[in-house]
């Protein structure tokens, strides 16, 4: 593939339509891509994180800034990715990782169109650093120092999303929709809370603004995955069909399970994992949720 995007200047397998600029090397050597670089982005799939980073560690530049731009939670231990970051490399390394979410589907940002993200760092100077760096007039970065609630509404919206995409399989119309994704705003920030999040970052870029993007456009991998579960698909047939990752689907198991360690009430992520594990369809799923015992809105 690295050899195929050096020769045509396209990418064989992802936006295959999009011209690479001349200024981008491609190479599947770690050592060549990071060594000497005072910037380096980690956009590989959640599951990859945590060997790719082990591997990239003994090549990198010590003074590096790191930015991560993975939307997950590591199955095997409930981590957020920066926590895996924090555990596979050196201390020296923890001040200067950032972390990069907001709405943003990669198509649109490489045709340059316009969009808005939220850039996280504990040490605000690194933050500024890379926000410098990497935005330009179509590609604007807001900084913040909520590593973890900036983590957790990129990571929970998509399971939300595959939850609204279920919704729109079966046809439920648009009050259902906006309810669902109302009160799924409401679990990701209860949960967001349980980990010391700040409840405000939810109402922001990386919280309501990416869970806006995910649950209603067509080019969200997790609603896609969602829409096909709500008209009966197995997910084995969506997942054989995609050639992308849909991050919900590991992270929905991911964040039940943490959930349950937290005592968090969230029944739109729990009801989405029994779909997903062939418990219930999507239309009893959503079934349970309506019957649910009523509450107030602040619960």
């Amino acid at each position: 593939m690295a050899e195929a995007i050096e020769r045509d200047r396209r990418n064989p397998k992802y936006l295959q339509d999009i011209t690479l600029p001349d200024s981008i090397h491609a190479t599947a050597d770690l050592a060549e891509a990071l060594e000497g670089r005072e910037l380096v982005i980690c956009a590989v799939p959640s599951h990859g994180v945590r060997d790719v980073m082990r591997r990239a560690e003994s090549v990198m530049d010590p003074e590096a800034i790191l930015v991560s731009t993975v939307k997950g939670i590591e199955v095997e231990t409930g981590m957020l990715m920066h926590q895996v970051l924090e555990d596979v490399l050196d201390e020296a390394f923890h001040p200067r990782i950032a972390v990069l979410s907001g709405p943003s589907f990669a198509r649109e940002v490489a045709e340059h169109m316009p969009t808005a993200v939220t850039l996280a760092c504990r040490e605000e100077a690194y933050a500024i650093s890379v926000q410098t760096a990497i935005s330009c007039p179509w590609f604007r970065c807001y900084t913040h120092d909520d590593v973890i609630g900036v983590e957790v509404g990129g990571a929970l919206k998509n399971v939300v999303a595959i939850a609204v995409g279920m919704c729109d399989g079966l046809g439920l119309g648009l009050n259902a929709r906006a309810g669902l994704m109302t009160r799924g705003l409401r679990e990701i920030s209860r949960f967001g809370e349980a980990l010391g999040a700040n409840p405000l970052t939810f109402l922001g870029l990386s919280g309501m603004g990416d869970l806006v993007l995910t649950c209603t456009g067509d080019l969200s991998r997790n609603r896609t995955v969602g829409v096909q579960l709500g008209r009966g698909e197995t997910l084995d047939d969506i997942i054989g069909r995609m050639d992308q990752v849909a991050e919900g689907v590991r992270t929905t198991h991911a964040v039940c399970d943490l959930a349950d360690q937290l005592g968090v009430d969230m029944p739109i992520a729990f009801g989405t994992r029994r779909v997903l594990t062939g418990e219930l369809t999507a239309e009893q799923a959503g079934h349970e949720i309506m019957r649910r015992q009523l509450k107030s809105e602040s619960e």
